[in-house]
Parts: structure tokens; sequence; C-alpha cells
């Protein structure tokens, strides 16, 4: 390989840590300005306006932690694969506790005479997604 063309790889790994690493604060605000347009819709515009501060203080604060933890700066850029393989294992575990959740929960509305829902359609909508996303992953590896 050339040292131009490895040189371009570089920069465009950079330029993709990059992106990464703006992403999460800027959905942040992103998020935060759709708080507040719900809150507004929903006729609670100083809960509005607090969430859109919290997401601000969030969007702020991951940026700034980004610069002086390792930890978070590899959780927003993806570049340090151990990092990513924690973060992996993390998710893992916070699904399995969502589950257990949605699972109870609709034991407890189910038990109550209820239909279940809203656990129920979400335990749905988690393990459809499940199913699909090993599919895909299955067959692409």
């Amino acid at each position: 390989m050339s040292r131009n063309a490895s040189a371009g790889n570089a920069e465009r790994a950079a330029a993709r840590r990059r992106l990464y690493y703006w992403s999460t604060p800027a959905l942040s605000a992103v998020f935060g300005v759709v708080f507040l347009l719900a809150f507004l819709a929903g006729g609670h515009p100083l809960t509005g306006w607090l969430a859109l501060g919290f997401m601000l203080v969030l969007a702020a604060g991951s940026a700034l932690l980004g610069r002086f933890s390792e930890t978070v700066k590899g959780l927003m850029d993806r570049g340090d694969e151990r990092i990513v393989a924690i973060d992996q294992r993390a998710i893992t575990g916070a699904a399995m506790a969502l589950v257990l959740v949605l699972i109870g929960g609709a034991i407890v509305e189910l038990a109550r005479g209820h239909s279940g829902a809203p656990f129920t359609w979400l335990a749905a909508v988690f393990g459809l997604t499940y199913l699909a996303t090993l599919t895909v992953l299955r067959l692409r590896g």
C-alpha cells in the first residue's frame, strides 16, 4: 500500500471517529428540542424547557467528559476496541434487565386481569428485533 493511500485511510478513520464523537452531543441536543416540542404540544411548557435544558447539559457534559475521560471518549468515538467490547457487554446486561422487567410487568398486568399491555407489545418488539438482528448478522457472517 502506498504512503498516500495509507494517509488517506488514516484521515478517513479520523473523520469517522470525529463524526461518531460529535453525534452523541448532537443527538442529545436534537432530542432535547423534540422533548420540548412534545411537552409544548402536550400543554406542559415548563417541563419542556426543563427537558431541553437537561438534554443540553447532557450534550455539553458528554462533549466535555470525552476530552478528559478515556472511557467516555472511547464510547463516543468508537476507536478503542476494548471499550467498545465493554460497551457491548453492558448493553447486553441492560437488555437482559429490560427483558426481565417487561416479562415481570406483563405477568403482573395479566394477574390483575388486564391485557398485559404495554409490557406485552414492548416485549414483542424487543423479541422480534432480536430475531431479525440475529438473522441478518448470521446471514452476513
